[in-house]
């Protein structure tokens, strides 16, 4: 067994998280990795992977994700000894039991992220459930290193119960305004009606709906119907807002008296000062954010030198042309390419931005990717 460099398997590699981690573990880590995936006709045999991989991640649906790990523990008979077993479930009760059935070393894992642009999990969160470790332990610990992400230890049940708030309210919160909005649109228009009179907190509602709506169906509706902690919570969750709508609908000043100590007091006292003020700054530059990014002109600059004094330089060129920046993002690809998204008042000089343009590729500084 190869606890340094070990073959890793991966089960359900067709998947939008198995192909990134396939990259992960081949390009940032330097590993052989072998995929299998129903999906996929010509991935590897599951008698390959058990008789090669030292690791083996199971990336599938939710609601398969149990029953696979046992068929994969009975195929293996054993000869998984030795090994450690991974997964990257959204839930991780029934995964991690499945996963301890077996003769394996077990973590599971959850990356509180879809698959992201950039080559590994910084600046995202990934819960880590240590369920039982030996040999393996300081190979999990270098993969977490080299993942970057802010790792988060708990226990499976707890998390469970976590993600029955973090993730399926939140959802179902979003969903169910997609759906209010949908029931109005007949009176009051569709988004592109409503939008224009936005608020940051809508807009950032809508956000929120629409990556939800724009995703992989089976996921959402699996993080729902596989949690056995959600009904409770979504029950909750309609019983606070019809609290809400009887206090508005009984319109008098005790019921506003109900609503400013019940609903806005309890909810200020249950947060707390420290989360009020920080949640309160996120928000901000949140609203900051998207105020920047409705700048009537803009410039998307791929900077191809990612060294100190690049951003320099090319800040250089708009000072030379005595272009003034309003509002300055950078990001990154999902390949690790540096971009930086410039806004401009209303009244730069749109020969100024061209000739900005035209010094910036000739130099070879920056690669305008497009204006607006």
């Amino acid at each position: 067994m190869d606890f340094n460099s070990p073959c890793i398997g991966i089960v359900g590699s067709a998947g939008a998280y198995g192909r990134w981690l396939q990259a992960f573990f081949a390009q940032r880590m330097g590993l052989e990795v072998l995929g299998h995936d129903p999906a996929d006709p010509e991935s590897n045999d599951p008698e390959v992977l058990l008789a090669r991989a030292d690791v083996l991640l199971f990336s599938a649906p939710i609601r398969i994700t149990a029953p696979l790990i046992r068929d994969w523990a009975a195929r293996a008979a054993g000869r998984e000894a030795g090994r450690l077993w991974l997964d990257v479930t959204s839930i991780k009760a029934a995964p991690v039991a499945a996963m301890l059935a077996s003769r394996a070393e077990v973590a599971g894992l959850h990356p509180l992220t879809a698959p992201p642009k950039s080559p590994t999990l910084k600046g995202r969160v990934l819960a880590v459930c240590r369920a039982r470790l030996e040999h393996w332990t300081p190979w999990l610990e270098a993969l977490l290193a080299a993942l970057e992400a802010q790792c988060v230890e708990v226990e499976p049940e707890q998390h469970d119960r976590a993600m029955a708030l973090v993730q399926a309210m939140v959802h179902a919160t979003h969903l169910a305004q997609a759906g209010v909005l949908r029931e109005n649109a007949v009176t009051l228009g569709d988004l592109d009606a409503l939008l224009p009179l936005r608020s940051a907190a809508f807009e950032l509602d809508v956000a929120i709906a629409a990556r939800i709506l724009s995703q992989n169906p089976a996921i959402y509706e699996d993080i729902q119907f596989d949690n056995a902690h959600v009904p409770e919570v979504l029950r909750r969750l309609s019983a606070q807002i019809d609290r809400i709508a009887g206090l508005v609908e009984q319109g008098d000043e005790a019921a506003r008296v109900r609503f400013r100590d019940e609903v806005l007091g309890g909810g200020r006292a249950a947060f707390g000062a420290q989360t009020l003020a920080a949640g309160n700054d996120t928000f901000e530059r949140v609203g900051y954010l998207l105020a920047d990014l409705t700048d009537a002109c803009s410039l998307s600059v791929y900077l191809p030198h990612d060294r100190p004094g690049s951003l320099r330089a090319l800040l250089h060129v708009f000072e030379q042309h005595g272009v003034n920046i309003a509002s300055l993002h950078s990001s990154r690809t999902r390949a690790g390419e540096l971009h930086f998204r410039f806004g401009f008042d209303r009244g730069v000089d749109a020969l100024r931005l061209q000739a900005v343009t035209a010094a910036l590729h000739a130099a070879g500084i920056g690669q305008v990717l497009a204006a607006g």
